[in-house]
């Protein structure tokens, strides 16, 4: 079988919008939920390390890419989306599916677990919950917005709220997934607004059984790390992995460690070279 193979699917999430999502590779499946500033192509550096392992799923969060939108935004809605994708993964393939979210898209997962039950394993990166943004940045973000510096958008919000470096982002800029990140930028305003407003409530979580995987980055700033272990202590059974001399995007910087943390618990395994805590 080629696992470059790639099959466009699309679902239907609760409020009508239409959820686009790509198939590629063999094995169990793996839902990939991106994060803000991106759509399902962010993956593209590690995606080979994963194909001759799982089915990847990579989708397209609502407003970008292959799938629609909706007015009166909302991240409930968001993890309506992600659920939709799991219920239709799982029922094409007869079970249950892991799912793995980055930053943004790992609050999306969040609350996709509180709305199907068809969640084996969850992956989260960062997903930064109780994590503010740098005052200021947001209404900066807005005038950019409002000003069409659609570019501007993704890289002040990719430097100052995500730390990604100089280096990395001159990395990130040559790869074929730049132009969608700037595309999506009519979408960070809101997102980091119903970020903010997020309020991680452990009772929501508790009776929760899903095995958990938060990945952390051993050189992200401190925030990362207190948010981190908040969403530990509210899910049952979660464990944090630090990914060494990463920050948040590894996928990026390290995609041997970051596929092999991740396949080793989707497999049951170890956390192969990640240093477990």
């Amino acid at each position: 079988m080629d696992v470059r193979t790639e099959s466009r699917l699309t679902t239907t999430s609760r409020d009508g919008t239409r959820i686009a999502y790509w198939r590629t590779g063999q094995g169990p499946a793996l839902v990939l939920v991106h994060g803000a500033t991106a759509d399902h192509t962010r993956w593209e550096t590690v995606l080979p390390l994963l194909e001759p392992h799982v089915t990847v799923y990579a989708m397209d969060r609502r407003g970008r890419g292959g799938s629609g939108d909706a007015a009166g935004y909302r991240i409930e809605e968001e993890g309506a989306d992600v659920a939709a994708v799991v219920e239709a993964v799982a029922a094409a393939t007869g079970g249950p599916v892991d799912v793995l979210g980055h930053s943004y898209g790992g609050l999306c997962l969040l609350e996709a677990l509180t709305r199907t039950r068809r969640i084996r394993r969850a992956v989260l990166y960062e997903a930064g919950a109780g994590v503010p943004t740098p005052p200021g940045l947001t209404d900066e973000l807005a005038a950019s917005l409002a000003a069409d510096r659609r570019e501007e958008v993704v890289t002040r919000l990719l430097t100052v709220a995500a730390g990604v470096s100089a280096g990395q982002l001159a990395r990130m800029r040559l790869l074929p997934s730049w132009p969608n990140r700037v595309a999506a930028a009519h979408t960070v305003v809101r997102e980091v607004r119903a970020h903010d407003a997020y309020r991680l409530r452990p009772e929501r979580f508790a009776a929760l059984s899903v095995p958990t995987l938060l990945l952390l980055g051993s050189d992200s700033p401190p925030p990362e790390a207190e948010s981190t272990a908040t969403v530990a202590a509210a899910l049952p059974g979660a464990r944090i992995v630090s990914l060494a001399g990463q920050g948040h995007v590894a996928m990026l910087t390290a995609p041997d460690l970051f596929a092999s943390a991740v396949l080793a618990f989707v497999s049951g395994g170890p956390e192969a070279d990640a240093r477990r805590r």
